[in-house]
């Protein structure tokens, strides 16, 4: 090798390792503020392909045992649930099992006539109007409730925020009524849908609609929330009146399974491509027009590409998954820390690791 030669790939060489050096820096900077011993952290994940470019646990899933956060842990998924909800109705419709223009009275017979007006299209997409289940709620409620329970909060109610199909607003009651109209149809509780259906075809190896007293959850983060008079800061919260209804926010999933189930929807393992690129098409705007939801999903756009994301937020726990599936690109956080930011996180994360997407402000 001549001198020049070698020359050329040392420089080489040292020029890839500083950029490596570098990214590690910039990755450490962002994660810092998180990174606290005996403290609640998080779990990240970036990939790329076939290539994971980072994946790294940090802080405690449980503070009193010390167990730390990993790519293994489970997370309660709070709304990042719903794109499964959204993908078992898919999955149904691709069978023939129902339409997305069925009226709901179809799937509760026992509801008020005029649900006629509401069609499975309108819980997917949050264009339903119904009333928001926990407003429903009595203050003195102190047993959580079921997704069954929701159906009877919500029956009674006469009015709806608007005409249904004419405006969106977020709404968790509408993907309670979806899980329920998943077991109406299938014939299986939504926890073994899931299972079936969905987790185990994915490799989505330890994740689980979790039902207290029915299922278990390995490896299992507790969510905590900040609190001085505690000695770690944090005191655990990790359960509210809501945490058990299933179709709005009851999975727990660790990176390494989102990880699969974002390499399951770049292929056909669950349903045709033309339901994905369906499901991943905006169906709703909200007023301001900062939201596009799809079947599940939020649809953003950088520099002609179709980014999807979605957040989960509930007692104890915060997540932000985002998606460019033209380039099999995700970014996935989740944190068992109620301040935690984790959609700050995940798009700085982004930005840091694909230039064409922007950094949250």
């Amino acid at each position: 090798m001549s001198r020049t030669h070698l020359l050329l790939v040392c420089t080489t060489l040292t020029l890839v390792a500083s950029c490596a050096t570098t990214g590690v820096h910039r990755t450490n900077g962002l994660l810092e503020e998180w990174t606290q011993p005996g403290r609640p952290g998080g779990t990240v994940l970036v990939a790329e392909g076939d290539r994971i470019h980072l994946s790294r646990g940090f802080g405690s899933a449980d503070v009193e045992a010390n167990i730390p956060n990993g790519a293994e842990t489970n997370y309660r998924l709070a709304s990042v649930t719903k794109q499964f909800t959204a993908m078992s109705v898919l999955i149904l419709r691709d069978r023939g099992s129902l339409t997305l223009e069925d009226p709901i009275t179809d799937f509760f017979p026992e509801g008020p006539a005029w649900w006629r007006s509401i069609s499975v299209k309108h819980l997917l997409t949050h264009t339903s109007g119904l009333v928001d289940y926990e407003d429903a709620m009595p203050e003195t409620t102190t047993v959580p409730v079921l997704d069954c329970d929701v159906l009877q909060l919500v029956k009674p109610v006469d009015t709806t925020y608007f005409v249904p199909g004419s405006r969106y607003r977020y709404s968790n009651t509408g993907y309670a009524l979806l899980a329920l109209i998943v077991e109406r149809r299938s014939g299986l509780t939504f926890a073994t849908f899931l299972q079936k259906e969905i987790f185990g075809p994915a490799g989505m190896q330890r994740s689980v609609a979790f039902e207290n007293g029915i299922s278990a959850v390995d490896r299992r983060a507790y969510g905590y929330s900040p609190d001085t008079a505690s000695a770690s800061g944090f005191r655990r919260t990790d359960q509210s009146m809501t945490s058990s209804v299933l179709g709005d926010g009851g999975i727990y999933s660790s990176a390494t399974d989102l990880l699969a189930w974002h390499r399951a929807l770049l292929s056909e393992r669950l349903v045709s491509r033309a339901t994905l690129d369906e499901a991943f098409t905006p169906h709703a705007t909200s007023d301001d027009g900062k939201v596009r939801y799809g079947y599940g999903w939020m649809i953003e756009e950088a520099e002609g590409e179709r980014v999807l994301t979605h957040s989960g937020s509930t007692v104890g726990f915060r997540n932000f998954i985002l998606r460019i599936p033209e380039r099999e690109f995700v970014v996935i956080v989740l944190m068992n820390r109620a301040d935690g930011e984790a959609e700050r996180l995940a798009r700085a994360l982004a930005a840091e690791y694909d230039r064409k997407v922007t950094k949250h402000e």
